[in-house]
């Protein structure tokens, strides 16, 4: 029986993937753009293709990530998370990056951040391993402002400050 020395597929995965990984220096401030808006003010009052600068805090639901994207959902910084309870309030949630205490104000209050490419595609990498991102993180992004006939907004970004 003969024995075969060398990399197994599994390790040229590894490596092709590793190749591929992108480099977020690019889209990362290291200092926070003045002028943000909260994502509330901005949905109220920014329209499609304007410059924008918006403040969230990653969260809106179980999961606000687009997997393998740079993309994700803000959450208006106005909003309290679950974890923000101040003492001798009730609040007892796995998940406090959902609002699940704050869903009434949520579709109002919220906003997909994408990070695309020259040629306008999002960014084939996922945002937590990208910028090293985790829910309910505060992020400033800069970019410009896509809405929807529903009044949906997204940002599609080309700058980000994570502010903690």
């Amino acid at each position: 029986m003969a024995t075969v020395i060398g990399c197994s597929p599994r390790e040229n995965v590894t490596a092709e993937k590793n190749e591929l990984r992108l480099n977020s220096t690019p889209y990362l401030l290291t200092a926070e753009p003045e002028g943000s808006l909260g994502v509330k003010a901005a949905r109220e009052s920014v329209k499609d293709q304007d410059p924008v600068v918006v403040v969230g805090r990653i969260g809106g639901g179980l999961n606000p990530w687009v997997q393998n994207r740079a993309a994700f959902q803000i959450v208006d910084p106005s909003l309290k998370a679950c974890s923000d309870c101040e003492e001798g309030e009730s609040c007892s949630c796995k998940t406090p990056w959902d609002y699940c205490c704050e869903s009434d104000k949520l579709p109002k209050a919220m906003a997909l951040v994408q990070f695309a490419d020259d040629q306008g595609n999002i960014l084939k990498q996922d945002a937590r391993s990208l910028f090293q991102l985790i829910e309910l993180q505060t992020v400033v992004v800069q970019g410009v402002a896509q809405r929807d006939d529903a009044g949906n907004l997204t940002i599609v970004a080309d700058k980000m400050y994570v502010k903690n």
